[in-house]
């Protein structure tokens, strides 16, 4: 998932802008390694607040996707320095963690432990890679960020769609339990 939300994020931005965004990670101020280790600690050290504690903590007394779209509510105004960009930016962005947290609520519901942890933390520091390396977004444009955000929603209301469908049986003519 963190791979398509990138790809249906960073193809837009590159048609709109004219030219595809595409960091060379030997060009970061660190190493790549050094990076993706540091958004791969941050990412779980975020994910045991979250997908670990909070989750787990409201889903005892709601439903998943409830759960799921306070969580992200929360995670995204965690985030409170996106607050203080454009409104388009802060609302992209609360759009985009929203969406990811009932991706990753629908899809871990049931999970525990290491893996839930190692699969949230996983997701999200591949989201934040991509938007480093494809979305120009070390820049604050405003576009990235909507368009990330509208990304991340089609995902997650494609997740919700798929969680929620009802597959009704055929009923044979004769049946008796028809």
């Amino acid at each position: 998932m963190p791979f398509l939300i990138i790809l249906l994020s960073a193809g837009p931005y590159a048609l709109i802008s004219g030219t595809p965004h595409a960091t060379d990670p030997r060009t970061l101020h660190h190493s790549f390694l050094l990076v993706a280790v540091g958004q791969l600690v941050g990412a779980c050290g975020e994910e045991i607040g979250w997908r670990c504690f909070l989750q787990p903590l409201l889903r005892t007394r709601f439903g998943p996707l409830p759960v799921s779209v306070a969580v992200g509510t929360v995670w995204g105004l965690w985030h409170v320095q996106v607050l203080g960009r454009s409104p388009a930016y802060a609302a992209g962005f609360l759009l985009a963690t929203v969406a990811m947290s009932v991706v990753l609520g629908l899809a871990l519901d049931g999970t525990g432990g290491m893996a839930r942890l190692l699969l949230a933390g996983a997701f999200h520091a591949l989201v934040n890679l991509g938007m480093l390396l494809f979305m120009d977004e070390e820049t604050g444009r405003t576009a990235p960020m909507v368009l990330f955000g509208v990304a991340s929603a089609l995902i997650a209301a494609a997740w919700v769609r798929r969680r929620t469908a009802v597959t009704i049986p055929a009923t044979v003519e004769g049946d008796p339990g028809a």
